[in-house]
């Protein structure tokens, strides 16, 4: 049985690693999206980084923090998801709630950034992370409530 659960032909396995594939990805570019701030202003984190000119200061720049901390944020989210989602999976969800699930995680994490890095006044923000918590949430308890203790 845990076979075919974990296979593809299964609709709830097969939206989730989508969606867990989409905001996967999206954390990925965040690195890239950094960069893109990075190296236009001069902003590096290491005096290597700087090719060689070791006594030149390192710099910081608001810019470049935000995006830096929107990305930290999906390291501190999409990890949990990626987890729970796995998990929930195994539990035997309906696919039409898990599918939900999915995309209202992934789609509100996306709006997150956009939110976090352009600067999109408050409860914007807070919305959106509020949102994806109580998804992970939601997750975990039926997790919990499936599992055998």
């Amino acid at each position: 049985m845990a076979s075919s659960t974990l296979s593809l032909e299964n609709e709830v396995f097969a939206k989730f690693t989508f969606y867990a594939g989409v905001i996967l990805l999206k954390t990925v570019f965040m690195s890239i999206w950094t960069a893109r701030y990075r190296i236009p202003r001069k902003v590096f984190i290491t005096p290597e980084d700087y090719g060689g000119n070791y006594n030149k200061a390192l710099t910081t720049d608001p810019d470049v923090e935000r995006v830096r901390r929107a990305h930290l944020n999906d390291l501190e989210n999409v990890l949990p998801f990626v987890l729970l989602g796995f998990f929930y999976v195994l539990s035997g969800p309906d696919a039409w709630t898990a599918t939900l699930l999915f995309r209202l995680f992934t789609g509100f994490r996306i709006l997150h950034t956009i939110a976090y890095v352009f600067v999109i006044p408050q409860p914007a923000r807070g919305i959106c992370f509020l949102a994806g918590f109580i998804i992970n949430v939601m997750m975990a308890i039926q997790i919990i409530k499936a599992g055998k203790y």
